[in-house]
């Protein structure tokens, strides 16, 4: 009776070990595989997120890896996040998609400064010029001005740091 006591013990300590590939893994696989099986574009969507998001976690986890380690209930927050993502009575991958990730694809916070798009094939091909032409019509002349003469100080400013360290060495 007690190593009964004392196996349950060790599941329990465990269960975020145990519990996380299932979860997080082995479910979602069989799942996305019904849903390609599947004529309904509803599963492929969730399933389709699911990864995605899981995705992100993971690549959360590998770039904060260190400061997570610190946080000893990390294992036990994925896997209830997870089981949030994966189960289909609360469809949270769905609900994060929708009001998350979506958004912010269709309308990005970030301003980037040019980036080319191709109508069709026999467009005019994009570059360094149109680029620049495009600048000087929505900014003006003496904001692409400066914005050389701040590029050639940083040229400048990086050329003259680079140190030499071959006369340090003795052969």
């Amino acid at each position: 009776m007690g190593s009964d006591n004392n196996v349950l013990a060790v599941i329990a300590k465990n269960i975020d070990v145990l519990a996380l590939p299932v979860v997080s893994l082995v479910y979602p696989l069989y799942a996305s595989i019904g849903a390609i099986e599947t004529k309904s574009r509803a599963d492929d969507r969730q399933w389709l997120t699911y990864w995605v998001l899981y995705s992100l976690i993971t690549l959360f986890e590998l770039t904060f890896s260190k400061a997570i380690e610190w946080f000893p209930i990390w294992s036990y927050a994925k896997l209830a996040a997870i089981c949030w993502l994966v189960l289909p009575y609360f469809n949270g991958a769905a609900y994060v998609y929708e009001n998350f990730i979506r958004p912010f694809y269709r309308n990005p916070q970030v301003k980037i400064w040019y980036v080319p798009l191709k109508k069709d094939i026999f467009s005019k091909p994009d570059d360094v010029l149109t680029a620049a032409e495009k600048y000087i019509e929505e900014h003006g002349p003496q904001a692409f001005e400066r914005l050389l003469a701040k590029a050639d100080r940083d040229a400048r400013t990086r050329r003259n740091n680079y140190m030499i360290f071959d006369d340090d060495y003795r052969y």
